[in-house]
């Protein structure tokens, strides 16, 4: 176990403290924190740490201060995926196109779309290429402003023939990265657009959008992969059902759920590359985000007095249309799945905690495991192991 670090446990402290923690996950009144055990197996990737430029620009939240009263998540502790890119215009001279399959093309400048923008909720984004190595920190939740894409799209009339929409942003940077293809665009369906609430944003957390975050126009697809929250938009193209899918799709392709659909892709598979996803962009499922936890914490707990110690998980649940309501767990591969002991409410929007004690284990190493109990819910990660952590009892 190693004590955790003055920054991290200030900040859990301070967002624990107050009537408005939810009294099962604030200590018991006997019990104080003694540490943090780490997990192990994820890499040294640095956490809260702006890394890289352009492209290659990453940041990562640090998951294990979640706590009730800091599930917003501020400007400058929200994840980074993609820098904001050096080639930028000046913003200040901002405005949208809006053409394609449409009755009367349109330009629509971003101070009108700053005077239309109202409250559009507290929405979660993860990026599709979250993962271990990265400490899954490559999620955050924000309460977004901005104007539903729905509304913007009313603007030109469509034609019969206007099916899909693609949305697109400026990505053009002076600093490559060889892991990733220059050019952000998604193509949605029409229904897909309307059942989502997408949204254009201009806000989160009430302030405007800051650069790295898209600013000034970002879109929001509730419930779907950041990939598909495209920054920097300038450009709604409405077009047909024989479009195809951007190059932006088929890089995320392998990692949006989306079927292998050629020789190519089966031979990018065995390779251990990605595969590029289906032609069409009509062909490509929804990027949707299913019902998922994790554990982003085990606290080392004593009692007040010196006496037993205990030791308690803390993770989150995120994804899917509604809450998770059915959330187990274990330790051991070969034990059976059960029911964590906490579990707070929310809705598929965001994330929500949950909690589970355990007593202190034996030597070895613990892989902890998570479930959603619901033959009705999808839940491909977690069932294939993908948010699945490990401890040391070395480190307890």
């Amino acid at each position: 176990m190693i004590p955790t670090p003055p920054a991290t446990r200030r900040r859990f402290l301070e967002a624990s403290a107050g009537a408005a923690i939810a009294a099962w996950l604030a200590p018991r009144s006997t019990e104080r924190l003694l540490g943090l055990v780490p997990f192990v197996g994820e890499g040294p990737f640095p956490l809260e740490t702006t890394i890289g430029a352009g492209l290659g620009k990453r940041r990562a939240l640090d998951l294990s201060t979640l706590t009730p009263r800091s599930l917003l998540i501020s400007w400058e502790r929200f994840f980074v995926r993609t820098g904001c890119p050096d080639r930028l215009p000046p913003t200040d001279r901002w405005h949208l196109r809006v053409h394609g399959l449409v009755e009367r093309p349109v330009e629509v400048e971003i101070e009108a779309l700053n005077r239309e923008a109202a409250p559009m909720g507290t929405h979660l984004l993860e990026c599709a290429g979250n993962s271990r190595a990265a400490h899954f920190g490559f999620m955050s939740a924000a309460r977004w402003g901005g104007v539903p894409l729905e509304r913007v799209l009313a603007r030109v009339g469509r034609l019969p023939r206007a099916t899909r929409v693609l949305v697109s942003g400026f990505d053009e940077h002076e600093v490559q990265d060889p892991g990733s293809v220059p050019g952000a665009s998604w193509i949605f369906g029409l229904d897909q657009i309307r059942e989502s609430r997408a949204f254009l944003a201009t806000t989160m957390n009430g302030t405007p959008l800051t650069p790295d975050h898209g600013y000034p126009l970002r879109l929001v697809v509730p419930g779907w992969y950041g990939c598909t929250a495209i920054k920097w938009v300038n450009e709604i193209a409405l077009v047909d059902d024989e479009a195809a899918a951007t190059d932006h799709m088929r890089e995320y392709a392998g990692r949006t759920h989306q079927d292998p659909t050629s020789a190519r892709d089966d031979l990018l598979i065995r390779s251990g590359r990605r595969p590029e996803g289906p032609r069409l962009a009509r062909d490509f499922r929804p990027a949707t985000i299913d019902p998922a936890a994790l554990p982003i914490r085990v606290e080392k707990l004593g009692a007040a007095s010196g006496g037993r110690i205990s030791y308690r998980i803390v993770g989150i649940a995120w994804g899917g249309r509604a809450p998770v309501r059915h959330l187990s767990i274990r330790l051991d591969p070969d034990a059976a799945f059960a029911p964590v002991d906490e579990l707070g409410g929310g809705d598929g929007r965001t994330w929500s905690l949950w909690s589970h004690r355990f007593p202190a284990p034996a030597p070895g190493r613990y892989r902890i495991e998570l479930a959603v109990k619901d033959p009705s819910v999808q839940t491909r990660r977690l069932d294939a192991g993908f948010y699945a952590r490990e401890i040391d009892s070395a480190s307890v």
